[in-house]
């Protein structure tokens, strides 16, 4: 079999989207299904940025230049088009790398935000250095925390028919899923929604806990190689898997209803999987299926369940 390609995409003022999805948006690079791209993020605004002595990636002062996003949210690198995506299909996204791209990320709180947005009393924002030899990164405190790199936003073009929208809320698209077991060798699966499914990544993540409490993570700017499928065979649902589990993803502005789809769809996956019915698979979500809060912070909150491949 001939040897797929590989292109690289970096972040410029050309090739980045701040801020939005949107349908309409024209691909900036386009790719057969099952060809390797890698592609580079930043992150941040000028507000963000580190003291002298850090590397900050020229891009994102150029990024900075061209002006204000067109709405707050992501940094996103794409939309790249992958040849004869229809809607119906399903893009499969094998995360073949994640690497660091700066030594600093940053980690922001502020009021009326995040899951205690009441008892947040003022804006804080810290730097912090990141060892790319040792990863880890500097806690202000001076205790060192090790670093597990991943994309926070992953996302297809959402359905045309709901025109532009912000970054911030994960939807049926993908999208800023924060989901921190989406790193290197783990693969996401995202319906698509429009033709060319037009894929984008961003949002970079030395790391970061289960739920995202305050926020933000540590935010920084990463490097990545995806492989980049369209499938027929699957159903138009947002899963992913690592080496050894499956994962369901559920949003929702409500929590409970969250939990409820990431079990629903769990659910559905056992039974196609091992061809079971519904109350054994029910069963088995219970005795095995760990359903974990992803975030509790972008307006659409986000629920996982994870059930180990041993038992599938």
């Amino acid at each position: 079999m001939p040897a797929k390609t590989e292109t690289r995409l970096d972040a410029t003022p050309e090739t980045i989207h701040w801020g939005i999805f949107d349908a309409t948006l024209p691909p900036v690079v386009e790719i057969g299904s099952g060809d390797e791209i890698t592609i580079r993020t930043v992150s941040g605004t000028e507000a963000v940025l580190p003291p002298a002595g850090f590397h900050v990636p020229p891009e994102l002062h150029a990024i900075h230049a061209a002006g204000p996003p067109a709405l707050p949210g992501h940094i996103l690198t794409g939309p790249v088009a992958i040849t004869g995506a229809q809607p119906g299909q399903v893009l499969q996204v094998d995360i073949l790398d994640v690497a660091l791209r700066q030594d600093w990320g940053y980690n922001v709180s502020r009021p009326l935000a995040g899951t205690l947005p009441l008892e947040t009393g003022e804006l804080t924002h810290t730097n912090i250095p990141l060892d790319t030899e040792a990863g880890t990164a500097r806690l202000p405190w001076g205790r060192d925390l090790t670093l597990a790199p991943f994309f926070g936003v992953m996302g297809v073009a959402p359905p045309p028919a709901w025109g532009r929208i912000s970054t911030i809320e994960p939807r049926a698209h993908g999208g800023n899923l924060d989901c921190k077991e989406l790193i290197a060798g783990t693969t996401l699966y995202l319906p698509v929604h429009a033709e060319g499914a037009l894929f984008s990544v961003g949002d970079g993540h030395g790391a970061q806990g289960d739920g995202e409490v305050n926020v933000t993570a540590i935010e920084t700017a990463l490097e990545g190689r995806f492989r980049l499928t369209l499938r027929d065979d699957l159903p138009a649902r947002i899963r992913a898997e690592t080496p050894t589990h499956w994962i369901t993803l559920a949003t929702h502005a409500d929590l409970d209803t969250a939990a409820e789809a990431a079990t629903r769809d769990m659910i559905a996956l056992v039974e196609e999987r091992l061809g079971i019915g519904w109350a054994e698979a029910y069963m088995l979500c219970s005795l095995a299926g760990d359903l974990r809060v992803t975030q509790t912070v972008n307006r659409e909150k986000g629920v996982h369940m994870m059930m180990p491949k041993s038992q599938l």
